[in-house]
């Protein structure tokens, strides 16, 4: 779908037309879930928010108004509305994102198979190494490579500067690459 099919559409959602509300909903809810997901590494509270936030969206739709980029303001208000919902959820406390990305923003070796080829055991180092990474580097990672977001969609959506974003990505790529730099020598010098 294109940038001007995803603006007819999120036009035509606005007017109140249930089909696309359910575009919306069925282009976008498994990419928000698995967000989600990553986010407070607990199914049921994801799949709860989400489906309040998308009543909330409807419901206010005519309040909401045009936006530039679909895909970025769905990431950004349901990043927001998790935030909220997981502050409630305990009792008004203080919440501290980067405490809680830390615990559960991980990668799953099933996220990693791109294709059938690769071998298991490669797809387990993959994710032994991005799981070393810190949590703003694998949300940045994530939103870049499985949200397939923009560098200024992840800088908007995570509240951080555009040159944060590429900072943080070449951060990460540098702490890959030396992992595996070492992890070949480790194995070249065990042979």
């Amino acid at each position: 779908m294109s940038i001007n099919n995803e603006e007819i559409i999120w036009s035509l959602f606005l007017q109140g037309d249930t089909n696309a509300f359910s575009l919306l909903f069925k282009k976008y809810y498994s990419s928000l879930y698995n967000y989600g997901l990553k986010l407070c590494n607990n199914s049921c509270v994801t799949e709860d928010c989400l489906q309040t936030f998308f009543v909330y969206l409807h419901d206010n739709r005519k309040t909401i108004g045009d936006v530039k980029n679909v895909k970025s303001y769905l990431f950004i208000s349901f990043r927001r509305a998790l935030f909220t919902s997981l502050k409630k959820e305990r009792n008004f406390t203080d919440f501290n994102s980067e405490k809680q990305n830390s615990n559960s923003f991980a990668f799953s070796p099933e996220e990693l198979k791109i294709d059938q080829e690769i071998s298991f055991a490669q797809t387990s180092s993959i994710t032994l190494i991005l799981n070393t990474l810190s949590p703003r580097e694998r949300e940045v990672i994530y939103l870049k490579y499985y949200g397939e977001l923009s560098m200024s969609e992840i800088a908007t959506t995570m509240d951080i500067s555009y040159q944060s974003v590429l900072n943080t990505l070449q951060k990460a790529f540098s702490k890959i690459r030396k992992t595996i730099e070492n992890n070949m020598l480790s194995a070249i010098l065990k042979k």
